[in-house]
C-alpha cells in the first residue's frame, strides 16, 4: 500500500487500465487531478481543449477510430454540462468513453448553498448519459471504482460511463492499495440453441439481406465470411461503413437495399437495428427476422425478432460461421448478377453532383487508410450514400443524434489518437463555427487535421426546408462569417481558399504534409440536390 491523494489514485488506476491519454481541462475542482497528471506526465498525456465539448468529442473521434476506450475530464456543473452534447453522441454511438468529472466538496453536496458550480443532481444527469456511473467518496475507493467503470465499458452493450469526484476526496490523502486491481468484463454464454434456430433460419432462406452498423465494426473478417457463404448482398449506412469494403461486391449503403426489400425473405441484422427497412419499407408474415445483438433488450425494437442471438457480434458470426459451413455449402456467386443492381444504384445517385464529385476527389486524395469525418452538410449528407471505404472506422459519422458541430472536433481526437493517418474533416460554415475554438487545441498539440469548409453563409439545410417545405419563411438561417482564411491564420494554422477542383486538390495534397491543421475555404451556394429521397424511400410490402 502506498500513500496516495485521491487524484494520484485515480491517474495510477487510469495508467494501470492502459490509458495514455487524457482530453480535458483543469480547473479548480480538478486541481488535485491535475497535480497527479503532472506527477505521472511520463507515463499519461493531458491533451487540453479550449472548451469541454472539445475534450468529450475528442474522446469520442480517440475511440471511433481506433476502437480503443478513452477518457474526457471535465469540471463540475457548467463543465459537464458543456460536455453533454459530446456525451449523449457517444451514447448515441455506443462508444467506450469515460467521463471524469470533478464535484463539489462531499460536506457541501445537496446544501444549495451557491457552491461554485454546484448544480442540482449532477450524477443524475450523467447517469441518464451513461450505462453505469459512480461516485468516489475516498482515495482508496479510486482504484476499484474506476476498474469497475472499465469493466462496465467492456461489458455488454459499450455505452459511456461515468466516474464522479468531489474536490477534496482528491485532495485528500490516504492509503491506497491497487492489489488485485483489473477489470473484468462479462462475457455470456451464447445460446447454443438460438445458434442452431439461425442455421435453420439461415439455410431456408432464398433472398437473405443482412444489414450492418457499428456493433460489428470489430467483426469485419467474420461479416465477410458469413455474406460470402450465403452469398447475400450486405448493407451499412452511418455507422457500418468499411466492415464490408465497398469494393466487394455484395457491399451496398442500406438504401440501396429497397429494390430487394420486397423479396426479402429473411433480414440478418448484425450489431444493428436494421431501422431503415423495418421501419420505413414494410413488412408481412413471409419476412423472417435474425437478430445478432450484443445487448438482449435491442432485438425486438424494431419487430419480433423470430431468432435472438445476444452475443459479442465477433464471437457469434464465429460460432455462426462454423455452423453454418456443416449445415450447407456455400452458394453459387452471385457476383455476376450484381453487375445490373450496381448499375441501377449508380444511376440512382447520379444526380447527387457536385457532392459525388467533391467526394470522389476527396477519396482520391485520402491514403486507404485516412480517416474521412462527415458533418451536418451536404457534402456529409451524400458521403452516407455514395463514400466508399475498404478499411473499419475510417468513416466517422455522428449516427442518428446528428451533432451539429461535432464533426472538426471529433476529427482532432482521431488525429491524436492515430497521429500517422490522415484525418479529413468535411464541415459547412454553421458547423465549423460550434467548435472553431479547438483551432488553438490543433496548433498547440500540433494535429495536422485537414478541414474542407463549405462555406455558403447559411444554415443551408434548415433554409432549404423553410423555402421547399414551409412556403418560403425563412428566419434566423443566415449567418455573418469571419474571412475564414485569416481567422485560421491567425489561430496559426494552415489556411486557404479553393475554388474549382484543381485548387482543391493540390489544397489536400500540400495539407498532407503538414504537422499544423489546414483549413481549405470552399465558397459554394445552396442549392445542391439533397439525399431526403433515400430517408423517405415508399413501403414495398
Amino acid at each position: 500500500m502506498s500513500e496516495l491523494t485521491g487524484g494520484q489514485a485515480a491517474v495510477r488506476a487510469l495508467i494501470k487500465s492502459g490509458i495514455k491519454q487524457v482530453y480535458g481541462l483543469p480547473g479548480v475542482q480538478n486541481d488535485w487531478l491535475y497535480n497527479a497528471l503532472y506527477d505521472y506526465r511520463d507515463e499519461i498525456k493531458v491533451i487540453h481543449t479550449r472548451h469541454e465539448q472539445g475534450a468529450g468529442y475528442m474522446a469520442l473521434g480517440h475511440y471511433l477510430a481506433t476502437g480503443e476506450q478513452s477518457v474526457y475530464n471535465i469540471v463540475p456543473g457548467p463543465g459537464f454540462l458543456n460536455s453533454t452534447g459530446a456525451l449523449c453522441t457517444a451514447y448515441g454511438l455506443n462508444a467506450k468513453v469515460l467521463c471524469l468529472v470533478g464535484q463539489i466538496p462531499k460536506k457541501v453536496q445537496g446544501k444549495n448553498l451557491g457552491v461554485l458550480h454546484e448544480i442540482p443532481d449532477q450524477m443524475g444527469i450523467m447517469e441518464k448519459l451513461t450505462k453505469w456511473s459512480t461516485k468516489v467518496d475516498s482515495p482508496s475507493e479510486a482504484p476499484n471504482k474506476i476498474a469497475e467503470a472499465f469493466s462496465q465499458l467492456q461489458s455488454g452493450r459499450p455505452r459511456p460511463v461515468g466516474v464522479e469526484i468531489p474536490m477534496d476526496v482528491l485532495s485528500a490523502t490516504e492509503e491506497v492499495s491497487f492489489d488485485g486491481f483489473g477489470t473484468a468484463p462479462q462475457v455470456d454464454e451464447i445460446d447454443e440453441a438460438a445458434l442452431a434456430d439461425a442455421v435453420e433460419l439461415i439455410k431456408n432462406a432464398k433472398n437473405p439481406l443482412v444489414f450492418v452498423a457499428g456493433g460489428a465494426m470489430h467483426a469485419s473478417p467474420e461479416v465477410i465470411e458469413f455474406v460470402e457463404h450465403l452469398q447475400s448482398p450486405v448493407f451499412a449506412y452511418r455507422t457500418g461503413k468499411g466492415i464490408v469494403p465497398s469494393s466487394h461486391y455484395l457491399s451496398y449503403p442500406v438504401p440501396a437495399a429497397h429494390s430487394l426489400w420486397a423479396d426479402c425473405d429473411l433480414c440478418i441484422a448484425i450489431g444493428s437495428h436494421a431501422r431503415m427497412p423495418l421501419l420505413k419499407w414494410g413488412q408481412d408474415e413471409k419476412l423472417k427476422f435474425l437478430s445478432i445483438n450484443i445487448d438482449k433488450g435491442a432485438h425486438h425494437n424494431m419487430r419480433q425478432a423470430d431468432v435472438a442471438i445476444t452475443a459479442d457480434s465477433k464471437a457469434a458470426l464465429t460460432e455462426l460461421n462454423n455452423k453454418i459451413k456443416e449445415a450447407f455449402d456455400p452458394r453459387p456467386s452471385i457476383e455476376s448478377d450484381m453487375v445490373a443492381f450496381d448499375k441501377a444504384w449508380k444511376e440512382q445517385t447520379a444526380y447527387l453532383e457536385p457532392q459525388t464529385a467533391y467526394l470522389k476527389l476527396i477519396r482520391e486524395e485520402l491514403p486507404a487508410d485516412g480517416i474521412f469525418v462527415d458533418e451536418l452538410t451536404q457534402v456529409g449528407f451524400a458521403s452516407r450514400i455514395v463514400w466508399d471505404t475498404d478499411q473499419p472506422r475510417t468513416y466517422l459519422c455522428t449516427g442518428h443524434m446528428g451533432t451539429l458541430g461535432w464533426g472538426f472536433q471529433t476529427a482532432l481526437g482521431a488525429k491524436a489518437a492515430c497521429p500517422d493517418k490522415t484525418v479529413i474533416s468535411v464541415a459547412g460554415d454553421g458547423g465549423f463555427m460550434f467548435g472553431v475554438q479547438e483551432l488553438a487545441t490543433a496548433v498547440k498539440h500540433k494535429l495536422g487535421v485537414i478541414v474542407l469548409l463549405f462555406n455558403n453563409n447559411l444554415y443551408g439545410n434548415v433554409r432549404s426546408m423553410q423555402e421547399n417545405l414551409y412556403d418560403n419563411r425563412v428566419i434566423a438561417t443566415d449567418l455573418h462569417n469571419p474571412d475564414f482564411v485569416k481567422m485560421a491564420h491567425s489561430f496559426g494554422a494552415h489556411s486557404t481558399r479553393a475554388h474549382d477542383m484543381d485548387e482543391l486538390r493540390k489544397a489536400i495534397r500540400e495539407a498532407k504534409d503538414q504537422e499544423l491543421p489546414t483549413v481549405i475555404e470552399i465558397p459554394v451556394g445552396n442549392d445542391w440536390p439533397s439525399t431526403n429521397r433515400f430517408k423517405a424511400l415508399p413501403k414495398v410490402r
